[in-house]
């Protein structure tokens, strides 16, 4: 499923790019992608778009402190929870962006989530709001994946 986010993402630059998921479906079969995680790849889309069409009417001005739930933590991981740390600190995620991250990541059969596929669903909502990440920031983005060099949030 995420080779096919990272490629609707180096193939069409902006959402609105993209054609409809029936179209879409055939052109990512064509081009040689399974059709069960090209069902899965547009049921997670379909996911994210309407979580960022409910995001327009929010306001994102909390400074509140978020506290995640051990089931939370279990599921996406030590590392995950750091990196979107790191991401809220930084100014790439507001508090509403955050929780659409969360709620997506735990919308996969994956425990814990890892980080490389974190970082795509980051990069993921990030597109699909048509905002693209500073060079620094996208360097992180796609940066090593090694969890076991701890990331500094100062």
């Amino acid at each position: 499923m995420f080779d096919i986010l990272v490629y609707l993402y180096e193939t069409y630059y902006r959402p609105d790019a993209c054609p409809e998921p029936e179209a879409l479906a055939r052109k990512l079969s064509a081009v040689g992608f399974d059709d069960v995680e090209i069902s899965e790849a547009l049921d997670w889309l379909n996911g994210l778009t309407n979580m960022t069409l409910a995001e327009q009417g929010l306001a994102a001005t909390s400074t509140g402190t978020r506290f995640y739930i051990e089931q939370e933590i279990d599921t996406l991981g030590t590392a995950a929870v750091g990196f979107i740390q790191f991401l809220e600190v930084a100014g790439v995620l507001g508090p509403v962006q955050r929780e659409i991250v969360i709620e997506r990541a735990l919308a996969l059969d994956e425990s814990p989530v890892a980080l490389g596929d974190l970082k795509v669903i980051v990069l993921m909502l990030l597109w699909s709001m048509g905002k693209e990440p500073d060079a620094l920031m996208f360097d992180d983005l796609f940066g090593s994946d090694d969890e076991q060099t701890p990331r500094q949030l100062h």
